[in-house]
């Protein structure tokens, strides 16, 4: 396994949402865990649901974990 997860979701901006990015490529911002779901879903992750999300070791979590998504 990489030593840096394949995906990267930043810290909230001071509008709110996070930028995410998906081996090495920004794919846009999520404003929920709902839309990072989506992001993972068009990327391939067809399967995953918000649970497996929240839980993945795939992604690396910047200034708050999944449940925070307002500066």
């Amino acid at each position: 396994m990489a030593s840096n997860p394949p995906v990267v979701v930043y810290p909230p901006t001071e509008t709110g949402g996070r930028r995410v990015r998906i081996d090495g490529t920004i794919l846009g911002t999520a404003y929920s865990l709902r839309d990072l779901t989506a992001f993972l879903q068009s990327a391939g992750l067809q399967g995953w649901d918000e649970l497996d999300v929240a839980g993945s070791a795939l992604i690396e979590w910047r200034g708050g974990g999944p449940d925070t998504w307002e500066h």
